[in-house]
């Protein structure tokens, strides 16, 4: 072996360890627990109203109907995981009025900064979507039919 096939196989062997990752075996995160945490994370910062697009929103409406049922903590998030890395993608409603520049700042770094803590692993990207503004007034019942069934 030469010495700079040796000095390779020492710099493989010498790889700093990551959290997850050691010689005394590996921690493997499912890709459903980042997505709770992105999720819970992102719905934390005042100013976002949901998180998903509006077909999710709807199915999660419903959900939320049925007895027993919850909704998604993991609607209008995907990622990706890796054994050391992650990436997030977000997809959120944003309340009327609020700045979506710094909301999205806002949310990537609480996102980044509980998947980091909790998990370990590195964020590498989150990306957020906006994909609708709610309006204050949205939620409540108009003047039509259901306001006039008594």
């Amino acid at each position: 072996m030469s010495s700079g096939t040796e000095e390779k196989a020492t710099a493989v062997r010498k790889a700093p360890e990551s959290s997850l990752v050691t010689s005394q075996g590996t921690t493997t995160i499912a890709s459903t627990v980042v997505q709770k945490i992105a999720g819970l994370a992102a719905r934390e910062i005042p100013g976002v109203y949901d998180l998903g697009g509006g077909a999710a929103r709807a199915f999660n409406a419903l959900r939320e109907r049925i007895p027993g049922a919850s909704g998604s903590v993991g609607q209008g998030v995907s990622v990706e995981v890796g054994e050391k890395q992650a990436a997030v993608d977000l997809q959120i409603v944003v309340e009327y009025g609020v700045s979506i520049a710094d909301l999205a700042q806002a949310v990537r770094a609480n996102a980044i900064g509980a998947i980091e803590q909790m998990t370990g692993l590195e964020v590498v990207e989150v990306n957020i979507t906006v994909n609708d503004v709610h309006l204050p007034g949205d939620d409540e019942p108009g003047d039509g039919a259901a306001a006039r069934v008594q």
